[in-house]
């Protein structure tokens, strides 16, 4: 019998995320620091629209881009938050999630041997969505000690005649990291500079704390080619309602809706008259959430600062990432026997990419008595194993 598998799929590792999901789940009195899901319940006045529309029995396919409505107040939610100007009729279109417009994209863009830059660590669905659209994914290392920030020379040194796209992942999973404006223009005239793209990753846009978000689309010469994807998960509290969106030139959009159109025919729709109201109406959650978020932030950086374990200070998402490197563990062995001992769930910093061994993920999305209760633990396993030297 032939085998009945893609050599593509078989070289595509599981999520190292999930893995540690799936022990947590079956054990007893543990607590998972590792998904990146909010706490919150979604705002009562948006399940109440998509409730609603339920009861009203608008339960049909909407057009494969979107409601025209969601379209039209995201294109004035962006011009309102983001200074980005896109024509809700050609130029977006709703999708099934974030992750389902990154993939799209890279289908829509790439041709097979076509190079993806990826800065790293960062979410785990790029690389393999860069293999699945037969390019070829090119890591490049962020620095703890840039804050983990992209520079132009990072860029510059990583770029060959076969780059096609950049992939902006900021803010960032796992690392929290932000890009200002001042950096965005830096990479800007790289870009240009050799007439790359930029797949800009902003499903985080609203959860920075120091300054507001820059997104790269709006500097001079970038819109034409930057796509810029967001959704609906973070911000809202949305995750389960599986909503995203796409921007971008007309000429790409046309592409990736065609993609859609063949996959998915269009995102679900209740979950789209709901977000209607959530962007019509829901600034005021997004403050009081990014508030609460921020005092979780703050709380989790003073007590690895408590505990002597080195941390970037995160400025953006719900992530932080302590380096383990002090106690000569891999990240995996590290956040498999924290888990065993102490029952706290974390997720490795390789899953994130290689540059990512020595460090662990811990987000925030998770109640303060959680958070505290969870320190406490990793306290007094950082504590053993410091005492073991």
């Amino acid at each position: 019998m032939r085998d009945p598998l893609s050599k593509t799929i078989t070289t595509i590792k599981p999520s190292g995320i999930r893995k540690f999901f799936d022990i947590v789940s079956e054990m007893k009195d543990a607590i998972s620091l590792g998904v990146g899901e909010p706490d919150f319940d979604t705002p009562w006045h948006i399940r109440e629209e998509g409730i609603k529309s339920l009861e009203k029995g608008k339960t049909f396919y909407t057009s494969n881009a979107g409601l025209k409505e969601l379209k039209e107040e995201i294109s004035k939610y962006l011009d309102r938050r983001f200074q980005l100007q896109y024509n809700p009729a050609n130029e977006m279109f709703i999708t099934v999630g974030g992750s389902e417009a990154i993939d799209v994209a890279m289908r829509a863009m790439l041709d097979p041997g076509d190079e993806v830059l990826i800065p790293q660590p960062s979410y785990v669905s790029y690389v393999p969505c860069a293999v699945l659209a037969n390019g070829v994914p090119v890591p490049i290392e962020l620095k703890v000690e840039n804050q983990f920030r992209l520079t132009a020379e990072e860029l510059e040194a990583a770029i060959t005649p076969k780059t096609k796209l950049l992939v902006m992942p900021f803010p960032n999973n796992p690392t929290g990291a932000v890009m200002e404006k001042a950096d965005l223009e830096q990479i800007a005239k790289v870009v240009i500079e050799h007439d790359l793209f930029v797949l800009s990753d902003e499903i985080y846009s609203e959860l920075t704390y120091t300054e507001n978000h820059v997104s790269i689309a709006s500097l001079p010469g970038m819109r034409e080619r930057t796509i810029v994807i967001n959704g609906f998960s973070k911000s809202y509290a949305m995750t389960g309602w599986r909503l995203g969106y796409a921007c971008g030139p007309e000429v790409v959009i046309k592409q990736m809706l065609k993609i859609h159109q063949f996959c998915i025919m269009c995102a679900p729709t209740t979950s789209q008259y709901a977000a209607v109201e959530a962007v019509k109406n829901g600034d005021a959650d997004v403050v009081a959430m990014r508030e609460e978020y921020n005092q979780r932030r703050r709380y989790l950086v003073h007590r690895f600062r408590q505990m002597g374990l080195d941390c970037f200070e995160p400025f953006g998402a719900f992530y932080i990432f302590p380096c383990i490197k002090e106690f000569g563990m891999t990240s995996d062995d590290f956040a498999t026997d924290l888990l065993m001992k102490k029952k706290v769930a974390v997720v490795p910093g390789t899953a994130f990419g290689d540059c990512g061994e020595g460090f662990i993920r811990i987000s925030y999305a998770y109640s303060m008595d959680a958070l505290k209760e969870a320190l406490g633990r990793i306290e007094e396993y950082i504590t053993e194993l410091r005492t073991q030297k």
